[in-house]
């Protein structure tokens, strides 16, 4: 079992930016790959980002943040980071940080679909004004 528990969510203006951090309980996080996914008011959950597992060498984004959003994780604190910049109002969502056990690597990305988690937090709101 897997707890995760995001934190880093506020409110910013468009143009600035935030740190969200997903911490995660239990010996094995360095086994799961790590993603990232949003919904925002009246729209599906999408992808973010992922991250694989172990030293995280493969990382996927979507096309919406590429550029401007980077995922990290530090498995010796058992925390995933997303790094959200030049944020934009429609960055606006609930942002999930999700555990997987699939494998990823840097060919295919098989955690690029939130139907491949095992685990998910809470969720923390960011709200981008303009």
């Amino acid at each position: 079992q897997v707890q995760l528990v995001e934190s880093g969510g506020g409110l910013v203006q468009a143009g600035g930016s935030l740190r969200l951090s997903c911490a995660a309980s239990g010996r094995a996080f360095s086994r799961y790959a790590m993603g990232w996914f949003r919904q925002a008011p009246g729209k599906e959950r999408e992808f973010v980002a992922t991250i694989s597992w172990s030293g995280g060498s493969s990382t996927y984004y979507a096309d919406s943040v590429k550029g401007r959003f980077t995922i990290s994780r530090d498995n010796a604190k058992n925390t995933v980071y997303l790094q959200m910049n030049s944020l934009k109002p429609e960055d606006t969502a609930v942002y999930y940080c999700a555990a997987s056990s699939r494998y990823t690597g840097s060919s295919y990305c098989a955690t690029c679909n939130e139907y491949e988690y095992d685990y998910w937090g809470q969720g923390t709101q960011v709200t981008v004004s303009s």
